[in-house]
Formats: structure tokens, C-alpha cells, sequence
């Protein structure tokens, strides 16, 4: 009585299970960035919001002595391409092109004023003030207006994010956005309305205050 032979199973190279964990692996990346990507599928999981913050802590207060005395609003298309050399862009790169919107204040320091450069005639009827040039501040990017209005992202990018702790960071593209801001309204004549308004507020205060005569001048 013979007992039949099965035959033996193909045994599977392991480099051919290690290729197919890696294209399982990316099967599943592929379709978690579908699904976060496709408008309406991701509320399928019921994903909430909750915000865990703590208290804001006050950590220091300064005095202000200057005139705020213009504002202005500015808007910049920021478009952002970073490449990679020998590699083509749906590899490896990105490229966004982002809408920044914010605003510069021009001022009048009125803190560095002294003694010599405020003059009151005996009778207190005249006046001449001798003022520090007007000044821009610190670009404030307003985030309400400001969107990013599209990105392109190559593959070993959008792997990258799915392990950062930051992903799809827009701060390269905030920062020149400033930077754009900031120089535009150099180029604005800001400062030379600060001045104006200033000087119109002094002369109208002091009017106010009985001094018929008001001369403001202002150098550094």
C-alpha cells in the first residue's frame, strides 16, 4: 500500500515577502492620504475637536511712549518652489503658493523727547517741538486673511509628514510673507503720513491748551 507524495510548496524568496510588506505598507499610506484629502470622507470617523489649553500667563508688561499715528494693509502672493537636484518634482519637492495678508504701524517715539527739544516762550504763546523721525514697526501677519491658496508636494514629502510633528508647515512661507510686507511698506511713504498725523494731533492739542503758535520739526 503506497501512501501518495504531495508535493513540496514553492518556497518564497524573502526578498519577494519583504517587497510585498513594503507595497502593503504604502498601499495603506496611499489611502489614508486619499481619505484626508477627499472632502466628506474623513467625517466618517466622527473626528472632534477639543481644545486642551491652559491659561495664558502674562509674562512681563512694558510702557509705551510712542504715537502710534498710521497704519497700513498690505497683501502679498507669496509662490514658494523648493527642487531637489537629480530628482524630479513628483518625487521629491514642493512648491506653495500662499496669500499673506497683514499690517505695519508707523510711530512717533515720543519717549526719547528732553528738555531742549520742547520750547515754550515766556508768555506761553508759542511752541516748537523738535521730534525723533517716525518709525515702522513689526509686520503683523494677520491670520484671518492670510491661506495658503495651493500646495504640491512630492511623494518622499507627503511620507515625510505623515511622521512630523509639524506637517504641511506653512512658516517658511509666513515668514517671507513679512519679509515681503515689511519691504513694501518701506516703500510706502508709511512714515511720512505718521509724521503729518502727528504733527497735526500736536498742533491741534496744543491750540487746544492756548499756544496760538506750534512749529514741529523732527531729526534724529
Amino acid at each position: 500500500m503506497t501512501t501518495p507524495v504531495k508535493p513540496l510548496a514553492a518556497r518564497v524568496p524573502g526578498w519577494v515577502k519583504v517587497l510585498a510588506a513594503v507595497v502593503l505598507l504604502l498601499a495603506v499610506l496611499f489611502a489614508g492620504l486619499r481619505l484626508s484629502v477627499l472632502p466628506g470622507l474623513k467625517d466618517l470617523f466622527g473626528t472632534e475637536t477639543e481644545d486642551r489649553s491652559g491659561p495664558a500667563l502674562l509674562e512681563s508688561i512694558q510702557d509705551i511712549s510712542r504715537y502710534d499715528a498710521a497704519s497700513g494693509n498690505f497683501q502679498v502672493v507669496v509662490d514658494l518652489e523648493k527642487d531637489t537636484k537629480f530628482l524630479p518634482d513628483a518625487v521629491r519637492g514642493s512648491r506653495t503658493l500662499y496669500v499673506g495678508a497683514g499690517t505695519v504701524d508707523a510711530y512717533v517715539d515720543l519717549g526719547q523727547l528732553d528738555k531742549d527739544d520742547v520750547r515754550v516762550n515766556d508768555d506761553r504763546t508759542s511752541a516748537t517741538l523738535r521730534l525723533p523721525h517716525a518709525r515702522l514697526g513689526t509686520p503683523a501677519l494677520d491670520p484671518e486673511r492670510s491661506y495658503a491658496v495651493s500646495k504640491q508636494r512630492g511623494l518622499f514629502d507627503r511620507l515625510g509628514d505623515l511622521f512630523s510633528d509639524n506637517p504641511n508647515s506653512e512658516q517658511a512661507v509666513q515668514k517671507l510673507a513679512v519679509r515681503h510686507i515689511g519691504d513694501a511698506a518701506k516703500e510706502s511713504g508709511l512714515t511720512a503720513r505718521a509724521e503729518t498725523n502727528t504733527t497735526e494731533m500736536l498742533e491741534g492739542l496744543l491750540r487746544s491748551l492756548g499756544f496760538k503758535e506750534v512749529r514741529v520739526g523732527y531729526g534724529d
